[in-house]
């Protein structure tokens, strides 16, 4: 179970890497965020970790319905559906995702075998969700679509965390999903300046401030 859902995880990053509008996206990072969610419901259970349920529900709360909500209205109010221009077409950025998947199984393989057995694929499987994260952030220009690609770049480390030491201490995870909430509305506003400034929110308009 905890290997599917980890599966399921990335499964949601390679999706995001798919997406060409930005509501498929938002849905997509919720998918995955919801997987994430119950992978850590399941390991609170089989490890019996009564702290990690609070956490399972945090993340299915906030990422999977709160911060979805707040990017479509993000998009409502700036009307922006339709990614623009991606550095690289969609099959050449899935088989460069599917290269990190890969890569990511090579980095962990030492780790993996001496992992947990109820944990020990998901490792390898959140380095790939972190490094697909990063891609999608410097692949992509549009503003909302690269903090989309940070959130999925977290729930990579999240799932690691989870995969390797069961959890942080809930104090710990609150404060993470009170920086990530304070981050999302940071770069919501950013998004307003950048569109309003330049009636896009393509990032590479801003190269203009240097000169």
């Amino acid at each position: 179970m905890i290997n599917g859902l980890a599966a399921l995880v990335l499964l949601g990053a390679f999706a995001a890497v798919s997406c060409s509008r930005m509501p498929a996206l938002v849905r997509t990072f919720a998918f995955q965020s919801i997987a994430l969610g119950a992978l850590a419901a399941c390991v609170a259970y089989f490890t019996d970790s009564p702290q990690i349920y609070v956490v399972a529900v945090l993340t299915i709360g906030l990422k999977g319905f709160v911060i979805p909500r707040m990017f479509s209205q993000i998009m409502n109010r700036i009307k922006v559906e339709k990614e623009v221009d991606p550095l690289l077409s969609i099959p050449s950025s899935l088989l460069v995702s599917g290269g990190l998947a890969v890569l990511a199984y090579y980095i962990t393989e030492p780790l993996i075998t001496h992992g947990e057995p109820i944990t020990r694929n998901a490792l390898a499987l959140s380095l790939a969700v972190v490094l697909i994260g990063f891609f999608i952030m410097i692949s992509r220009r549009k503003a909302i679509t690269q903090v989309v690609g940070l959130l999925i770049m977290e729930n990579g480390l999240f799932m690691a965390a989870i995969s390797l030491t069961y959890g942080m201490p809930l104090i710990v995870e609150l404060g993470i999903f009170f920086d990530v909430l304070v981050a999302v509305l940071i770069m919501g506003v950013f998004a307003f300046r950048i569109n309003n400034t330049f009636d896009s929110l393509d990032t590479s308009f801003m190269r203009r401030l240097r000169d």
